[in-house]
């Protein structure tokens, strides 16, 4: 495989990240321009308000290129717990381990910053991230049908208490 590494933010990443999503998303469970636009929308947002005391931003990146990310949003950690946010990788990159990484720099930033949880709101279907969230020692907390992303799924909440 040629050159991945773990990166922070880097020019473009919103709109590549989004397009991850909204390419998996829409192919996949036929997630359209609400979803697309909300993944663009709440990113951009985040990472206008990014504290890094605070909050976490990885990128993979094969020559450069962003193949994936995932994100710590602390702005509510105190009270609501750190918000695990825009886990995907490339279908290039799926399977290599590299998820793996990315959620284990998230876990770890948050077990520095003395977090007392981390959620996450997926949905039923979605075994693979589903099966690392297990194995990293997220559990199912809550589940109900909801449209947050745009079409009715059984939205699922995890939480890692740390």
């Amino acid at each position: 495989m040629s050159q991945v590494e773990i990166m922070g933010y880097i020019p473009g990443a919103i709109g590549r990240i989004t397009e991850l999503h909204a390419a998996y998303y829409s192919r996949n469970w036929n997630f359209g321009l609400f979803f697309e636009a909300k993944v663009a929308t709440e990113m951009s947002e985040f990472l206008s308000r990014f504290d890094e005391v605070r909050d976490g931003f990885w990128t993979t990146c094969r020559n450069g290129r962003v193949e994936g990310g995932i994100a710590i949003d602390g702005i509510e950690a105190d009270s609501e717990g750190a918000h695990l946010r825009w886990f995907i990788l490339s279908s290039e990159l799926r399977g290599s381990g590299f998820g793996k990484k990315l959620m284990k720099a998230a876990v770890g930033f948050c077990e520095k910053k003395n977090y007392s949880f981390i959620y996450l709101w997926t949905f039923e279907g979605l075994d693979a991230a589903r099966h690392l969230y297990e194995k990293f020692g997220f559990t199912l907390v809550e589940e109900n049908a909801g449209t947050q992303w745009g079409t009715k799924v059984n939205e699922q909440r995890f939480v890692l208490n740390l």
